[in-house]
């Protein structure tokens, strides 16, 4: 029988690059730590991008009674970013890749007392990935080390990772039938393998078995209405067993009408997931994880793209039990690295042979803005397409994409590699306007009509101490994010051919680089805090949109409680068809819609607002007060700087700051004080943004900007403004 141990407690961690002899000469004098754990829970998300990469240890005693069986192996869920296992001194394996199982086998060297002490490092390094990225990558074993004792006959458990069987559904619609191919592989000469009650016995050759099966009048594995899942069974006669839940379903995307779940159009919405935690890292429970699912059930989401690796086993369950729709790829992420390449494969091949039989996964991700610091050379593009092919070569059910970054040149050779698209686009945010997003799907669509596309990340940073009655680009307010989402939904919904859109990103994460928006460390894109504790106002709007089972209606702007004007707006996410306003108990009005109501409010004093949609209600309190309540303000010189500078003498014959970039740049005088200045403009955003900024598409970009909105954006002060213009207005044009 198989029997599997969980070593949570009894390890000593050592924060030390020491060789295996000093690290297990230490042991006594090590943290005592339980799994999963990580080093960098508080360094990795506070800011300066100074937080700890380099090389630890985890030392545990292993008694004999937790080794019994023929055969014992470990595995290792997840050790970030490579490891070194050695077993009573002995080195048994060298892992690269932070996010996905592997095991050893340490039948052969039990003994009474026995010391496991695994060596984890995630330091810099110019051949594991990910190595540039906007996301913190934490070092340890943050999740669950396990024994698996087995008899001498057994499954395969060693090759990439495998759970030893696989199963492969293909569904005929027309005719409510799937035929279900069973594969396992294990040391025995046959294998019972059963499925919907019924058994077959098959001979194993070459260590590989395969059993048929036909499901008559199949229970579809339907999304959200109805994850229906079965269950394969596969036994040997030594008594060892392995199973795997799989569902029965049919994917397509087609060029003009998106993406299809068993035959009927199926608009895949829904938002990306990083898979940390404020003060826990990535180092996640599996209730950390069913909170999170819970989450996104509430949202109404309907797929998932879980980024940037292979998330945790659970949570691919997770998403099968509930029928959310996966993309799930590799960290091959923002830089090409030349001697990365076989690290990009054997990634590739340890995910899919990994997560194969999820029926939530759809597409396998290649790749994640991999142009933003490097070229489309050569290199790069035979990268793409050795993984291209090997996806193909395990998987023939499945697509293959690519989240490309939205300075890829739409004409470029590397989008012809995967075998359907979806880019990563900021306008409205980083540079540009919102109505740019609109412009450049529309333009590839009518470039490339029969080419599959989607909308792979897109997002405004918010801090909800922030807010204003005139947000804008760049200010970090609540209000800015949900208009910035109000245009996005719109834009979607009105272009069916977007085969998935993703939000950038449910939950705000750790970025240790970052340094904006009032907080350290983190990306505050999330529609959620870091710490799950609070849904940003644009959270309810995806909710009314998205969630239409649950009746419900939200106040925006609940933290936006002390406001200047005399009449202000008060915005109502809903997903009923109308909803009425009250003030103090007064009904003022009364507005049908679809999803966002807007009232105008008279403001005197203080007030207590109620919002009614049938039987749910909402309420929030708003005072007027004679100065705007600077708590409420990020960059308090940006927010004068426009009255500033339409006050402000300007020579129209020199240059100033409300000159583009591109401008600027052409001049030489005036090019070179802009270089100057925008060499260290970088660093607030972390190292990613350093490595992205001399892109030739972005630069393009950024030349049609003005220099004040760069500069708004950036967080500039009032007093380099004025300098800078005072400078700019020295140089004649």
């Amino acid at each position: 029988m198989r029997k599997i141990t969980v070593l949570r407690d009894g390890w000593k961690f050592l924060k030390a690059d020491v060789s295996e002899a000093q690290a297990a000469a230490l042991f006594g004098q090590g943290e005592s730590i339980s799994l999963p754990h990580t080093w960098n829970v508080v360094d990795g998300q506070d800011g300066g991008n100074d937080y700890h990469r380099g090389r630890c240890w985890y030392v545990r005693e292993v008694t004999g009674k937790e080794l019994e069986g023929e055969c014992v192996f470990l595995e290792i869920n997840g050790a970030a970013m490579s490891a070194d296992v050695y077993f009573n001194g002995q080195h048994l394996l060298h892992h690269e890749g932070g996010y996905s199982a592997f095991r050893t086998d340490l039948s052969a060297l039990r003994g009474e007392h026995n010391v496991l002490a695994i060596a984890v490092s995630n330091e810099s390094n110019d051949t594991v990935y990910p190595q540039k990225a906007d996301f913190t990558f934490y070092g340890g074993l943050y999740r669950e080390v396990r024994l698996i004792s087995v008899p001498s006959e057994h499954f395969e458990l060693l090759r990439d990772g495998t759970p030893g069987i696989k199963v492969t559904p293909n569904v005929d619609l027309s005719a409510h039938r799937a035929t279900v191919e069973v594969e396992t592989w294990q040391n025995a000469a046959s294998v019972t393998i059963t499925v919907a009650g019924e058994s077959q016995c098959v001979r194993s050759e070459n260590g590989h078995a395969l059993a048929v099966f036909e499901i008559e009048n199949v229970h579809l594995w339907d999304g959200v209405d109805d994850p229906y899942l079965y269950t394969a069974y596969a036994a040997l006669e030594s008594g060892d067993t392995v199973s795997t839940r799989f569902g029965c379903r049919e994917f397509r995307c087609d060029p003009h009408n998106g993406f299809f779940l068993n035959g009927r159009s199926y608009p895949l919405r829904g938002v990306s997931r990083h898979q940390d935690l404020k003060g826990k890292g990535n180092a996640l429970s599996r209730e950390d994880h069913a909170a999170d699912m819970e989450i996104i059930r509430e949202i109404g989401a309907n797929t998932l793209r879980l980024a940037h690796y292979q998330h945790a086993q659970e949570f691919y369950d997770l998403c099968d039990e509930n029928g959310i729709v996966v993309w799930a790829e590799i960290p091959y992420i923002t830089m090409h690295m030349k001697g990365g390449r076989e690290n990009t494969l054997s990634q590739m091949r340890e995910l899919i042979t990994q997560c194969y039989n999820h029926p939530c996964i759809a597409v396998w991700g290649l790749s994640n803005e991999i142009t933003a610091a490097s070229p489309v050379n050569e290199d790069l593009l035979e990268n793409h397409r050795q993984l291209n092919e090997l996806c193909h070569r395990m998987d023939k059910t499945r697509l293959t994409t690519m989240a490309d970054v939205f300075m890829l040149e739409t004409d470029s050779p590397i989008l012809e590699i995967p075998d359907i698209n979806s880019y990563n686009l900021y306008f409205g945010w980083y540079l540009g306007d919102l109505d740019q997003n609109d412009e450049f799907f529309d333009e590839y669509h009518e470039k490339y009509p029969n080419r599959v596309i989607g909308f792979s990340e897109y997002g405004a940073d918010a801090n909800p101490a922030f807010h204003s009655s005139h947000p804008e680009k760049g200010d970090y307010t609540e209000e800015y994010q949900a208009l910035y989402h109000e245009h996005m939904l719109r834009m979607i919904n009105a272009r069916p051919y977007l085969w998935a859109t993703h939000v950038w990103n449910l939950f705000d994460f750790a970025a240790d680089g970052r340094d904006e928006g009032g907080k350290h460390g983190e990306n505050q894109k999330g529609l959620v805090t870091f710490d799950r504790s609070l849904r940003k106002d644009a959270f309810y709007l995806y909710k009314a949109a998205w969630n239409r089972k649950t009746p419900f209606v939200h106040l925006c702007g609940k933290r936006y409680i002390n406001r200047c004007e005399a009449e202000t707006e008060i915005k109502v996410y809903s997903n009923q068809p109308s909803v009425t306003l009250f003030v103090d108990g007064v009904k003022i009005g009364e507005k049908t819609g679809d999803t966002v109501f807007t009232f105008r409010v008279p403001l005197m004093g203080e007030h207590l607002i109620r919002a009614e949609a049938g039987d749910v209600s909402d309420t929030m309190c708003v005072r007027r007060v004679e100065q705007a309540d600077e708590s409420y303000i990020f960059n308090k010189a940006a927010s004068a700087v426009t009255n500033w500078f339409d006050a402000e003498e300007i020579d129209p014959n020199c240059f100033s700051i409300q000159d583009t970039l591109g401008e600027l740049r052409a001049h030489p005088q005036a090019g070179e004080i802009i270089r100057q200045m925008m060499a260290k403009g970088a660093a607030a955003r972390g190292d990613v943004a350093e490595s992205v900024k001399d892109n030739p598409a972005l630069q393009r970009m950024m030349g049609r900007m003005t220099m004040i909105s760069l500069l708004k954006q950036s967080g500039a002060d009032e007093q380099s403004m004025k300098q800078l213009n005072r400078i700019l207005q020295g140089i004649k044009k």
